[in-house]
């Protein structure tokens, strides 16, 4: 036999017994990765019931604390609120101040407390309280337009110290981040879905500086979504003043008074929650529609803050009222 013969059968002998190799792998290995594979799918559908259900424990129990807290804060907080704090307010506002200088102090506590990062809630409550839908409204609306004015330029004179600041968070960061892109009814609609988010709005008013963000869809987008909140905040202060006059015997409200109180300050939880719960979730679904976009965000659990521009864009400082 030549040597070219003895080569092609030890190719034959070789591929044979590679290919009996194979079909053995594939006969005794891969059955056994099928059955690794099967109980892993088994076990999976068990955990993910598991986690269902611990998520259901969970909320369940944070529902019966909060239960629990309210009840406690209307039983005892409530009353010693009206009677050691609010009570004494309105009665100094009412003899220390006429109300064209109430009205101004109001609006100074809104533009320049959330400067200092100081809750214009309170502020709010008062203008409710003292001034109704009418007057409260414009009231709050010209201060909370002013108070988020000031942070706004100021936040521009350390726009490089809020963007280094801005790193230690960067999912806040890339949040943030959606604000200052798009068209201008798209940075409009996100400023507005954030000032009805549970984002804190005093933080919100320094950060912006650090993206492209422009003054109008800035000042527009916080203008309307304020809105909603202002009428909360009016409502719940006419309640607390309410209470406050029975408490001290000032009023006695009827059967269709407690009726129509009861309604409609279930009718604002519920309100407040669904404007909370809707801006949440759009804010969420904005982000993740631009990670889908972003294909080497796709992998990554947060977005990179380098994406932040560093020095502030032209058009800013052309949009910028002068």
């Amino acid at each position: 036999m030549s040597d070219s013969a003895k080569e092609s059968e030890g190719n034959r002998v070789h591929s044979g017994g590679q290919m009996r190799e194979d079909s053995e792998y594939v006969r005794l290995v891969m059955p056994d990765e099928l059955r690794i594979s099967e109980p892993d799918t088994l076990e999976s559908q068990p955990q993910a019931s598991t986690k269902s259900l611990t998520w259901w424990i969970k909320a369940i129990t944070w529902c019966l604390f909060t239960i629990v807290v309210v009840l406690i804060f209307l039983k005892w907080g409530v009353p010693f609120l009206i009677e050691k704090v609010l009570f004494p307010i309105l009665q100094w506002e009412a003899t220390a101040f006429g109300r064209p200088v109430l009205a101004l102090v109001l609006v100074a506590s809104l533009a320049f407390f959330p400067v200092f990062l100081i809750p214009s809630g309170p502020s709010m409550w008062l203008a409710g309280m003292i001034f109704g839908y009418g007057l409260g409204f414009v009231i709050i609306m010209v201060g909370t337009t002013i108070g988020m004015i000031l942070p706004y330029s100021i936040g521009l004179l350390f726009r490089d110290r809020i963007h280094q600041w801005l790193k230690r968070w960067p999912q806040k960061a890339a949040m943030i981040r959606l604000a200052g892109e798009g068209s201008w009814f798209h940075q409009f609609k996100v400023v507005a879905l954030f000032r009805i988010s549970p984002f804190p709005y005093t933080i919100f008013n320094y950060a912006i500086v650090v993206t492209n963000m422009t003054f109008w869809p800035y000042l527009c987008g916080s203008v309307t979504g304020m809105i909603p909140e202002a009428f909360i905040y009016i409502y719940s202060g006419r309640l607390i003043r309410t209470l406050a006059d029975v408490k001290y015997g000032n009023h006695h409200l009827t059967l269709v008074e407690i009726i129509y109180n009861v309604i409609s300050f279930i009718v604002a939880i519920i309100t407040t929650v669904a404007f909370t719960i809707y801006a949440k979730r759009t804010l969420n679904d904005l982000k993740m529609a631009e990670a889908d976009g972003e294909g080497s965000a796709s992998g990554k659990n947060n977005f990179e803050l380098n994406k932040l521009p560093l020095e502030k864009p032209k058009h800013l400082s052309a949009s910028y009222p002068s």
